[in-house]
C-alpha cells in the first residue's frame, strides 16, 4: 500500500478503528488539524460527510507554512499528502486513534465522549447530544461548600439548648460531648475528603461516593434515606423558624392562644402557639424557600449570604455580651465571667425535668450523657451540604475537602469556646431555667439572637431544600430504579421535578406540625449516611486497589473504621428502637433495589474485595491435589460439539439442567464453552457476541457458571488448547461434559468419530474425568419428577465418580424419589459373592444406600449361549458387524491402491479383526444386560471404555453405538487417576 492509499483522499477520509472517519482539515493558513467525526458503521468509505457534523476534538498535529487556498478550504490534495512530509502523521505507527492527536486526555474523564446514563454501560453522566453540557454557574469552595455546611451545622440548638446542655452536663462532660460528636463528623469529613479526591465526582454527593464504593444497592438504599432525611429536616427547620418568630411577635398570631390549668385548680392563660398558625406560616415560608430554590444556583448564591451574615453577627453579639456581662446584669442569675461559676459548673448535675426541660423532681424525663448525645448531635450534622451540590462545583477534589473540614473545625471550635464562656458567665440554675440565655446576654439587644435563630433555621432549610432534589435527581439519573425516571435532570440543568417533589414532602410534614416521633429517625438517616461514607473509605483504603489514589493523603483505614463505629454507637445512644427502624427501612429499600433495580457494575469496593478474596483463596489452595472430602465437580461443558443449533440458541437447552444436577444445593461452578472454527483475528467479534449469548443463557437457566468462547482452526485443536489451559491452580475444571454424537453417521459429519475419539484421548492425557450424555433431549428439568431406579454399571475403578454422581442426582427434586442399584460385572461365578460383599461393605463405609447386583460374563466366546436364543440386541450387533467389515475392506483397498500402510483419519492404524469382534461382543453383552435389568430405570450410568490404541475411530463409534442401543437415557462415565470419595470422616 502506498502513502496515498494510507492517507486517503479528500472524499474518502481516513478509516480508523471502531468505524471512525478522519479527514484532514485546516484551521488557518499555517496550522493543520485533524478532525474526527463519528460515522455509521455501515456507510461506504466514499460517502460524502454531512453538512454539519460535530467534531469531538481538534488537536494540532503539524504545520505547513505553504498551504494554499485548497488547504484553507479544509482539504489537502492527494499528491501533497503522499509526498509532503509535513502532511504525514507523526504518530502513524500508533494508528489514528492515538491518545495525543485525536481523543485528548480529557476524553478519559468522559468530557468529550458520549456517556451512557445507565451504570450497566458506563458512568452516569447525562448527555443529550454527545457533549457534556456544562452548568451555567459553577461554585467555588466558599459559596459551594463552606457556606452551605456552616448554615446547616450552626442551627437552633446552639441558641436555645446549648447553654442548658452546659448546665446539665457541666463544663467537663460538655467538652467531652462536643469532642465526641465533633470527632464523629471530623472522621467522616476525612473519609469524605479521601473518596471525593479519588477521581472526578459527579452529582449526588454522598450517594455517588457510597454507591461507587459499596455498590448500587447500598448506594441507593442509603441515598434515598438521606434524601428523605434532608426533605423532612427542611420541614423541621421551617417549623423552628416559625415558632421563634411567633414567640418574638405574639401579635402576628392569627388564632386564639390556648388556655391550660396550673396546679390542677387555677386556670391561667399560658402563652402557647396554635398549631394552625404553625401550619399556615410554615406553608408560606416553605413556598418562599421553594421559589428561591426553583430560581437555581444563581438565586441561592444571592440569598445564602443574607441568611448567614446575620447569624454570624448574632454569634458575635452573644460573645461580646458575655464579655460585657456583670453580676445580675443584664438579668438575674448572670455572674459575668467568674472563676467561681466556672468551678461550680464544672461537674455534671443530671436530674429529671419536665417536658420543657425545667428541673422538676416529679418530672418524667431523666437526662444522662447518652440522652444529651441524642439532643446535641443534630447540631453537628450538615457536613454533607457541600457534597450534595457536587454537580455545581468547579473543582470537587479541592472544594469538598477544604470546605467541609473548615466548616467542621470552625463550628466545633465555636462550640468548645462557647462551653467555657457559658459555664463561667451564669449560675447552674440560670443555665437550666433560661432556654434563651443567649438572647438574655446578647449585646446590645436580645432581638438580635431571635433574628439569628430565625435566619439560621431558614438558612438550614434552604440548604436542605437545595441538596435533597439534587440527590434525588442523581439517583434517578443512574437509571437503577425505573420508578425514579420522572426525577431525571440533564447535567447542568435544575432538577425541577425533584425540587417539586421535595417541596411537597416538606409542606406535608409542615402540615403535620408535630414531628417529635420523626425527628430521631432523621438523625438516624444522617448517621447512616455518615457510616456509609466511613465504611466506603475503610473498604477502599483497606483493599488499596491500583485505582485508589486519592489526592487527600491524611487518611487511614483505621480512622474510617473508628468513624463508622462511632456513628453506630451514637445511633444506639440516641435510641435503639429508632436505630432498628431506620436500619429496617434501609434494608427494605436494599431488598427492593436488588429485586426491581437494573444490574449495574460501577467497579465498587465489594467487587474488588471479592477479587482479592478469590486470589487469596486460590493461593491458599496451592497446587496440591484437593482432598476427596473437599472435592467439588467443576464441569467443563461442551455446548455445541456436534452439528449445528439455531443461530440464536447458544447451547443445548438441557445442558444447564444437567450441569445443575452435578452440584449439591447449587454450589459449584460450571464452565460453558464453545469452539468457533476460523481465524481468531477475523472472528474475534463473533466470539464476543457468542459469549454474550451464552452468558444470557446461563443466567436464564439460573446456573452458577461462566461462559467461554474459543476461536480455533478446528474443534480438535480448540479443545486441546482449552483442556490444557482452562482454569487456575486447583480451580481447573475436572470433568468434561458433552453430548453423545448420535448424528455421527450423516454423510456431511464424517469427521465426528475422529474428533470424538480425540477429545476422549485428550481428557485421558490431561487427567480429566469424562461424562457423555445420551438422551439429553429427554433429560428432566427441576419440575419433572422421576421414579424408578438410578442404575450404575460399575465395571472399572473410577475413583468413586460414578457413585458420587448418583448421590448428587438424588439431591435434586426430580430424582429424589429414585433408588440406586449398583451392577458389578464379574468374569467368573466364583468371584460373584466375594465381589458383592466387598461392594456392600464399601458402600456402607461411604454412607451410601444402594442395592448391589453382581452379573457374570463367563467367557468372551462369540457363540451365543443356548444356540438359538434370540437377543433383541443381535440385530444391532449384526448391522454393526457388517458396517465394520465394509469399512475395513474400504480402507484396506485404499491402502493397497496407493501402496501405503493402513490409514484411517490420516493416521496409521493396526486392525486385529478378532479383537474387533471381541470388543463388539463385549458391548453386545453389556447392552443386553442393560436392556434386561434397566429398561425402566430413570437413568443409567455405565463406565466409558477408553478408545483402543491404534484403532480406527469409526470402529470405536460402532462399539459405543452398540453399547447405548435402545437405552433412552444413559451417562457414559470415565473417572481419572484420583479418588473423589473417601471412607474417613
Amino acid at each position: 500500500m502506498d502513502n496515498a492509499d494510507a492517507e486517503g483522499g479528500r472524499d474518502e477520509g481516513l478509516q480508523g478503528k471502531g468505524g471512525r472517519k478522519y479527514r484532514p482539515v485546516v484551521a488557518n493558513s499555517d496550522r493543520a488539524v485533524v478532525e474526527m467525526s463519528s460515522i455509521d458503521l455501515g456507510s461506504s468509505s466514499s460517502a460524502q460527510p454531512p453538512a454539519r457534523q460535530p467534531s469531538l476534538m481538534k488537536m494540532k498535529v503539524g504545520t505547513n507554512a505553504n498551504m494554499g487556498a485548497e488547504g484553507r478550504e479544509g482539504s489537502v490534495p492527494a499528491d501533497k499528502q503522499a509526498n509532503d512530509p509535513h502532511g504525514e502523521h507523526k504518530l502513524e505507527l500508533f494508528g489514528f486513534d492515538s491518545l495525543v492527536n485525536i481523543l485528548g486526555l480529557k476524553s478519559m474523564t468522559g468530557e468529550h465522549v458520549q456517556t451512557p446514563s445507565s451504570p450497566r454501560d458506563g458512568e452516569d453522566a447525562f448527555t443529550t447530544d454527545g457533549r457534556r453540557k456544562p452548568s451555567d454557574v459553577k461554585l467555588g469552595t466558599m459559596m459551594g461548600v463552606f457556606v452551605p455546611c456552616l448554615q446547616n451545622i450552626l442551627g437552633i440548638i446552639y441558641y436555645i439548648r446549648f447553654s442548658w446542655i452546659v448546665g446539665m452536663a457541666g463544663i467537663g462532660e460538655s467538652l467531652l460531648l462536643v469532642a465526641f460528636c465533633g470527632l464523629c463528623t471530623f472522621l467522616t469529613s476525612i473519609s469524605l475528603s479521601a473518596i471525593a479526591t479519588n477521581g472526578a465526582m459527579k452529582g449526588g454527593g454522598p450517594y455517588y461516593l457510597i454507591g461507587r464504593a459499596l455498590g448500587p444497592e447500598v448506594g441507593v438504599s442509603i441515598g434515598l434515606c438521606f434524601f428523605l432525611g434532608n426533605a423532612i429536616a427542611g420541614a423541621l427547620y421551617v417549623l423552628g423558624a416559625v415558632e421563634t418568630f411567633l414567640k418574638a411577635m405574639p401579635a402576628a398570631e392569627i388564632f386564639t392562644e390556648a388556655t391550660t390549668k396550673v396546679n390542677g385548680t387555677i386556670s391561667e392563660p399560658v402563652q402557647s402557639i396554635s398549631s394552625h398558625d404553625l401550619q399556615i406560616y410554615g406553608i408560606v415560608v416553605t413556598i418562599i424557600l421553594c421559589l428561591i430554590v426553583f430560581g437555581g444556583v444563581k438565586m441561592i448564591n444571592r440569598v445564602a449570604p443574607a441568611f448567614l451574615i446575620p447569624v454570624l453577627f448574632s454569634v458575635f453579639c452573644i460573645i461580646i455580651g458575655i464579655f460585657l456581662a456583670r453580676k445580675d446584669d443584664p438579668v438575674a442569675g448572670v455572674t459575668g465571667l467568674s472563676l467561681e461559676s466556672f468551678k461550680e459548673n464544672w461537674g455534671s448535675d443530671y436530674q429529671t425535668t419536665n417536658e420543657a426541660g425545667i428541673p422538676d423532681a416529679d418530672g418524667k424525663v431523666y437526662w444522662n450523657f447518652n440522652a444529651l448525645v441524642g439532643l446535641f448531635f443534630p447540631a453537628v450534622t450538615g457536613i454533607m451540604a457541600g457534597s450534595n451540590r457536587s454537580a455545581s462545583l468547579k473543582d470537587t477534589q479541592r472544594s469538598i475537602p477544604i470546605g467541609t473540614l473548615a466548616a467542621t473545625l470552625t463550628t466545633t471550635g465555636l462550640y468548645l469556646i462557647s462551653i467555657l464562656l457559658f459555664g463561667a458567665v451564669a449560675t447552674r440554675e440560670k443555665l437550666l431555667t433560661d432556654r434563651l440565655l443567649t438572647a438574655s446576654v446578647a449585646w446590645p439587644f436580645p432581638v438580635i439572637v431571635q433574628i439569628g435563630i430565625i435566619l439560621s433555621t431558614l438558612g438550614a432549610a434552604l440548604q436542605s431544600l437545595t441538596g435533597a432534589p439534587r440527590l434525588l435527581a442523581a439517583i434517578a439519573n443512574d437509571d437503577i430504579l425505573p420508578i425514579l425516571n420522572y426525577f431525571k435532570a440533564a447535567d447542568g440543568k435544575e432538577p425541577y421535578i425533584a425540587t417539586l417533589f421535595t417541596s411537597i414532602i416538606c409542606a406535608g410534614c409542615v402540615v403535620i406540625g408535630n414531628l417529635d416521633l420523626i425527628t430521631p429517625t432523621i438523625t438516624m438517616f444522617f448517621l447512616l449516611c455518615y457510616a456509609g461514607v466511613n465504611l466506603s473509605c475503610f473498604l477502599l483504603d483497606l483493599l488499596d486497589a491500583p485505582s485508589w489514589r486519592p489526592r487527600w493523603k491524611f487518611h487511614h483505614w483505621s480512622l474510617s473504621l473508628l468513624g463508622a463505629s462511632i456513628n453506630i454507637v451514637i445511633m444506639f445512644f440516641i435510641s435503639w428502637s429508632f436505630t432498628i427502624v431506620s436500619l429496617a427501612l434501609a434494608s427494605l429499600i436494599y431488598y427492593y433495589v436488588s429485586i426491581k433495580g437494573k444490574a449495574g457494575d460501577w467497579g465498587d469496593g465489594f467487587k474488588s474485595a471479592y477479587f482479592q478474596l478469590a486470589l487469596r483463596s486460590l493461593r491458599s489452595l496451592g497446587a496440591n491435589q484437593v482432598h476427596p472430602k473437599n472435592w467439588y465437580p467443576i464441569p467443563l461443558i461442551f455446548c455445541r460439539p456436534w452439528g449445528k443449533l439455531p443461530d440464536n440458541v447458544p447451547c443445548h437447552p438441557k445442558l444447564a439442567d444437567f450441569a445443575n444436577c452435578m452440584k449439591k444445593k447449587g454450589r459449584g461452578m460450571s464452565i460453558f464453552f464453545a469452539i468457533l472454527d476460523g481465524d481468531y483475528y477475523e472472528r474475534a467479534e463473533d466470539a464476543k457476541a457468542a459469549c454474550k449469548q451464552l452468558d444470557a443463557y446461563i443466567e436464564y437457566k439460573r446456573c452458577e457458571g461462566v461462559a467461554e468462547i474459543v476461536v480455533a482452526p478446528s474443534m480438535t485443536e480448540g479443545f486441546r488448547g482449552i483442556v490444557q489451559t482452562m482454569g487456575l491452580g486447583n480451580l481447573k475444571p475436572n470433568i468434561v461434559v458433552m453430548r453423545y454424537p448420535e448424528i455421527w453417521r450423516r454423510e456431511n459429519l464424517s469427521q465426528i468419530p475422529a474428533t470424538f475419539v480425540s477429545i476422549i484421548n485428550d481428557c485421558i492425557v490431561a487427567n480429566k474425568a469424562v461424562v457423555i450424555v445420551k438422551g439429553l433431549d429427554e433429560w428432566p428439568n427441576e419440575y419433572q419428577r422421576q421414579y424408578g431406579t438410578i442404575d450404575l454399571y460399575w465395571i472399572v475403578r473410577d475413583g468413586g465418580l460414578m457413585l458420587l454422581l448418583s448421590q448428587l442426582l438424588l439431591t435434586k427434586e426430580s430424582f429424589e424419589s429414585c433408588k440406586i442399584q449398583v451392577f458389578c460385572i464379574a468374569e467368573e461365578d466364583s468371584d460373584a459373592e466375594a465381589l458383592k460383599a466387598d461392594v456392600k461393605k464399601f458402600l456402607y463405609d461411604l454412607r451410601m444406600q444402594a442395592e448391589v447386583i453382581v452379573i457374570t460374563i463367563k467367557s468372551w466366546d462369540l457363540q451365543v449361549e443356548g444356540g438359538g436364543q434370540q437377543d433383541e440386541s443381535m440385530e444391532a450387533f449384526n448391522s454393526a458387524q457388517k458396517r465394520i467389515i465394509n469399512y475395513l475392506a474400504e480402507i484396506k483397498a485404499t491402502a493397497e491402491k496407493h501402496g501405503t500402510p493402513l490409514m484411517a483419519d490420516g493416521k496409521p492404524v493396526v486392525v486385529n479383526e478378532q479383537q474387533v469382534e471381541k470388543f463388539l461382543f463385549t458391548t453386545l453383552k453389556l447392552n443386553s444386560t442393560i436392556l434386561r435389568y434397566s429398561r425402566m430405570a430413570a437413568v443409567v450410568l455405565v463406565s466409558l471404555p477408553p478408545p483402543p490404541v491404534n484403532h480406527p475411530a469409526y470402529c470405536y463409534m460402532e462399539y459405543m453405538d452398540l453399547l447405548v442401543e435402545k437405552v433412552s437415557r444413559i451417562l457414559l462415565v470415565r473417572g481419572y487417576r484420583r479418588d473423589v470419595v473417601t471412607l474417613f470422616t
